[in-house]
């Protein structure tokens, strides 16, 4: 069996953003061939993240743990991002992790970049072959669960309100309660 090779643009790519350093509070994620860099987030979500986390945390794998701060990556596609939560296994070493070795990615909508986790994470997550993508979006109190995911995308996509309880599936299986989260104000 031959080893992996990482297509030479990506790697190129992937190191240059790596020599980067972005100042305090702000994360670095690639898409394709190209670069994103974006501030960390305000007081509304990470009020809602930890709304999310805690209950995610009580339902965790024991081999996994959470983390609101490593990398993902899938060298092989171009990508690397950051989701506001995943869960890695315990065994993981450095701050960039195999993609596919995350059951979920959490996003909370930026007000002021939603395109990134409505779009382009839509489209990379799948691609990253990460089994779980959900999105919190305050904008409009929508939550969104895809899973199964193809190249082509997720097949499936549960939507629903803020106030709904969201079908978590295995590895985690549990009703997520959302009557706590907030909205962006108007």
């Amino acid at each position: 069996m031959s080893e992996f090779q990482i297509p030479d643009r990506h790697a190129q790519l992937l190191a240059y953003a790596q020599s980067l350093t972005p100042p305090a509070g702000w994360k670095i994620e690639i898409s394709g061939d190209e670069i994103i860099m974006m501030t960390g987030p305000s007081a509304i979500p990470q009020r809602n993240l930890l709304q999310i986390r805690e209950q995610f945390d009580a339902h965790r794998p024991s081999d996994m743990m959470p983390s609101e701060n490593s990398d993902l990556a899938s060298p092989n596609v171009g990508k690397l991002r950051n989701p506001d939560l995943t869960y890695i296994p315990l065994e993981s070493r450095g701050n960039q992790i195999p993609a596919e070795q995350a059951p979920i990615a959490v996003e909370i909508v930026s007000p002021s970049n939603p395109e990134n986790d409505l779009v382009g994470k839509v489209r990379d997550y799948p691609l990253m072959g990460i089994p779980l993508y959900l999105l919190i979006d305050p904008r409009e109190g929508d939550i969104t669960l895809y899973s199964e995911p193809s190249a082509g995308g997720y097949h499936q996509q549960w939507h629903g309100k803020f106030g709904d309880r969201v079908p978590i599936p295995a590895p985690f299986d549990f009703e997520l309660v959302t009557d706590r989260l907030v909205r962006y104000s108007v």
